[in-house]
C-alpha cells in the first residue's frame, strides 16, 4: 500500500517518519515536500496524510483514504471530495489542550486588561481597568461544541469556580465539567445565560454566520466572546455593530471572517479587542499527537476496523 506524506518544510521529522513507516513494512511511505512532488507522488497512492486539496484530488485514482495535519476540515470539503467514497480522518482530539489553553489566555487577556495595557502604554488607565473587569467565579462559561476543545476548555473553567453549559448537536454523555449541554434550538436562550462564550466548533454550514445580530442582542453587555476555531462562525459586521453598541464587552479572535484580517479593520484598533494571527494551533507536542494518531488509524486502517476521529464529510465534522 502506498502512503504519500504531503508535508510542507520541517512539519515530519525523521523519527517521526520511521514511526509511520514501522506500522508495516509491507507498506510504501513517500514524503513530498512541494506542490509538484505532491502531484506526482499522490497520483497512485492510497492512503494521504497531510496536505490535501481538489488538484490533487483530481489526479488520484486509487485512493482509500486521508487524514489531515489540521481539526478543521471546511477546506477539503468540495463536492466530489464529499461524494466520494473516500474516508476522511482529521487530527480532531489531539488540538484540544493548546487551542483552550490560548482561549483562556484571550478571555484573562481581555479580562483583566492585558490587551489594554500592552496597547495604551500608560499608567493613568489603572483606575479605567479596575472597573471594567469582573471575577470569574460563580459565572456561567458558555461552550458552542463540545468536542476535545470544549471539553478542556470546560475542565480549566472548573478551576476558576465557573458553572459550565454547551451548545452541541450531538448527543454526548454527562461530564464532571459541564453541568448542561442543551441542542441548538436554544442557542438564543443560552447566549442570554452566559458570561463568557467560547466557540470551539468546527466551521460547518450549520455554524457559519452563527454569530448574527440577533445573537449578539441576545448576550449580556459585559459578557465576553472568545472564537479560536471557525472565523466565519462570526459575522464580521455583526460584531463590529455590537462592539460599536455595547451590546457585549470584548471579543478575543484567533480566527477571523476573512483571513488573514485585513490590516485596515477596525477591530485592530479596538480597545475590547485582542486578535492573535490563527496561532492558537502551535505546540511542539502538536505532530507527534498527529503521528500518533496516524499511526493507530493506518493499524485500524489495515486490520479493516473503524478509524478514530473519522469525519462524516455531509456535517462537516
Amino acid at each position: 500500500m502506498k502512503i504519500v506524506i504531503n508535508a510542507g518544510q520541517n512539519e515530519i521529522t525523521d523519527d517521526q517518519l520511521l514511526r509511520i513507516k514501522s506500522v508495516s513494512e509491507e507498506n510504501q511511505v513517500v514524503l513530498s515536500r512541494g506542490r509538484k512532488e505532491q502531484l506526482e507522488n499522490s497520483m497512485d497512492a492510497e492512503v494521504i496524510l497531510g496536505a490535501f486539496n481538489r488538484e490533487i484530488f483530481e489526479k488520484c485514482n486509487r485512493l482509500r483514504w486521508v487524514q489531515t495535519f489540521g481539526a478543521g476540515v471546511d477546506s477539503v470539503l468540495f463536492d466530489e471530495f464529499v461524494s466520494s467514497e473516500i474516508v476522511l480522518t482529521s487530527a480532531k482530539g489531539t488540538v484540544g489542550t493548546h487551542l483552550a489553553d490560548h482561549a483562556w489566555a484571550l478571555l484573562l487577556g481581555l479580562l483583566r486588561g492585558i490587551g489594554r495595557s500592552v496597547r495604551e502604554k500608560t499608567w493613568s488607565n489603572a483606575l479605567s481597568i479596575r472597573s471594567e473587569t469582573w471575577e470569574l467565579g460563580g459565572r456561567t462559561l458558555g461552550i458552542v461544541g463540545l468536542g476535545g476543545t470544549g471539553f478542556e476548555v470546560a475542565k480549566r473553567a472548573n478551576g476558576f469556580g465557573m458553572t459550565s453549559i454547551a451548545i452541541e448537536p450531538e448527543e454526548i454523555g454527562t461530564t464532571d465539567f459541564v453541568q448542561e449541554i442543551w441542542k441548538p434550538d436554544r442557542f438564543y436562550e443560552f447566549l442570554e445565560r452566559c458570561d463568557v462564550v467560547v466557540i470551539c466548533a468546527p466551521l460547518t454550514k450549520a455554524t457559519r454566520g452563527m454569530f448574527d445580530k440577533e445573537a449578539f442582542r441576545r448576550m449580556k453587555p459585559h459578557s465576553i466572546l472568545i472564537n479560536v476555531t471557525g472565523g466565519p462562525i462570526i459575522q464580521e459586521q455583526a460584531l463590529l455593530e455590537a462592539l460599536d453598541q455595547k451590546l457585549i464587552g470584548g471579543v478575543g479572535l484567533d480566527v477571523t471572517p476573512g483571513e488573514p484580517l485585513s490590516s485596515d479593520s477596525r477591530l485592530w484598533d479596538m480597545s475590547n479587542v485582542i486578535i492573535t494571527p490563527h496561532a492558537a494551533g502551535g505546540s511542539p507536542l502538536r505532530m507527534d499527537r498527529t503521528v500518533d494518531l496516524f499511526c493507530e488509524n493506518l493499524r485500524r486502517f489495515i486490520a479493516g476496523i473503524p478509524l478514530v476521529a473519522q469525519i462524516n464529510k455531509q456535517n462537516g465534522y
